[in-house]
């Protein structure tokens, strides 16, 4: 993907085209063109590219482009996946790169031709700001699928508004008259999640004083938001799959169904195919949800956005009409690469508002006053978010240490490390390093 200019003209999302050919296997022969972003081959015709193989997984990998070109990422698949003889997990490959998965050879031919994305018009959709090019060319597909009753899945990273995508979906579209209920499978604990989503009978168990309606009826004419769904446990989803197909649902307990008029909108920090390989995540329910799939972008890929996001997060929060922001701390906010993403971008203007003065609270800021041995534990932010932090931090330091014992030559680190040298420009990227 590539964004281009004419004059003043505003921008312009083009995604190259490409196209595989199957050269050996069950499929030799077979050739198809592709013009999206994000590629799945497997034995399942739900893929992008179905092949016959047997020894081929049924979501085997994905091609994706971005930045750096086309990632190739192997979905954990039984028999794995081979780039010029070596298994491989993730690489960035060449036009005419050779992928073996089972009995089939493919080549991955990239073409001269693009086509032009859609771009939203305004720099906003309902609950959500952006005005670059990754984000408009969000709001323009977001448009289009909240005026349809699709169901929606929603992928990203932990703090990039994830919740606020869906609730954007919910207030563009025809229900927006209705509720926005919201089902955080995260922070449910497993016992009562069926009651939490059909509801219960009074006496239905220990505790069930009085009949109580579940989130399902409580959306009804509205929009369910699953966050977080790939935390929804293995026994439930067979159920939940079968509400999705038929609209009905049956309280713990009760012997009747009861309509519910609902449209389901997903989100998920998970790669769902890879848990389908791995068996923790239903392969049907996953086909289910995933009918149009939206990726929210990390901050540190809009990086463009920050100042637009800062001043709107001043606008609103308490007291920042009146804050004012030096240039530096500015700089400072669009040379961090935010591993807690808009959330955490929120949470510095936030503390900036509030201590007014004070340096931009990364972790770089905290190791310069605890000493390189140690961090802060930010306990104001998720468990979840709060993990990736440190285990970001350690490939930051360890990334850094390693280009300065090597004097900056990523070939040398890498072989020394026995880190691939894509895998070693993917971590630099990721976390902001530059080389020296």
């Amino acid at each position: 993907m590539w964004v281009t200019r004419i004059g003043d003209g505003d921008p312009a999302v083009h995604v190259r085209r490409f196209r595989v050919d199957v050269v050996r296997g069950p499929d030799a022969g077979l050739s198809q063109t592709f013009a999206h972003g994000l590629l799945r081959i497997g034995g399942k015709p739900s893929n992008d590219l179905c092949l016959s193989d047997r020894k081929v997984s049924g979501l085997h990998l994905e091609i994706r482009g971005d930045e750096q070109g086309y990632l190739l990422r192997d979905l954990e698949s039984t028999n794995g996946t081979f780039v010029h003889g070596m298994r491989v997990k993730e690489v960035h490959i060449q036009p005419g790169t050779p992928i073996s998965i089972g009995e089939t050879e493919l080549r991955f031919v990239p073409l001269d031709d693009s086509i032009e994305l859609p771009l939203a018009d305004n720099a906003a959709f309902p609950e959500l700001v952006g005005d670059g090019p990754a984000m408009r060319k969000l709001f323009g597909m977001l448009g289009p699928v909240a005026r349809t009753e699709t169901t929606v899945l929603i992928e990203g990273e932990t703090g990039t508004g994830k919740e606020l995508v869906a609730e954007g979906v919910h207030r563009a579209s025809s229900r927006a008259g209705g509720p926005f209920v919201v089902v955080d499978c995260g922070a449910t604990p497993p016992t009562l999640f069926e009651s939490e989503l059909f509801g219960h009978e009074r006496g239905a168990f220990t505790g069930a004083d009085k009949a109580q309606a579940g989130l399902f009826e409580q959306a009804h004419g509205g929009t369910l938001f699953l966050d977080e769904l790939g935390e929804l446990p293995l026994e439930l989803q067979p159920k939940l799959l079968r509400v999705l197909q038929s609209r009905r649902v049956r309280r713990v307990g009760g012997s009747k169904t009861i309509d519910c008029d609902v449209r389901l909108v997903a989100a998920t920090n998970r790669d769902l195919a890879i848990e389908v390989n791995r068996g923790t995540f239903r392969e049907d329910l996953f086909y289910r949800l995933a009918v149009a799939v939206v990726e929210v972008p990390p901050l540190r890929s809009r990086r463009e956005d920050i100042p637009l996001l800062v001043e709107h997060f001043r606008n609103t929060l308490p007291g920042g009409a009146q804050a004012r922001f030096p240039a530096s701390l500015l700089a400072a906010m669009q040379e961090y690469y935010w591993p807690g993403n808009v959330r955490e971008l929120r949470n510095a203007v936030e503390r900036a508002i509030a201590l007014p003065g004070l340096p931009l609270r990364t972790r770089e800021v905290a190791d310069e006053q605890a000493g390189a041995g140690d961090w802060d534990v930010d306990v104001t932010v998720p468990f979840k978010q709060a993990k990736q932090q440190f285990v970001d931090e350690f490939d930051r330091r360890f990334m850094s240490a390693l280009l300065d014992a090597h004097g900056g030559n990523v070939a040398a680190a890498a072989r020394a490390t026995g880190i691939d040298r894509v895998s070693v420009y993917k971590i630099m990227n990721r976390l902001g390093i530059k080389r020296s």
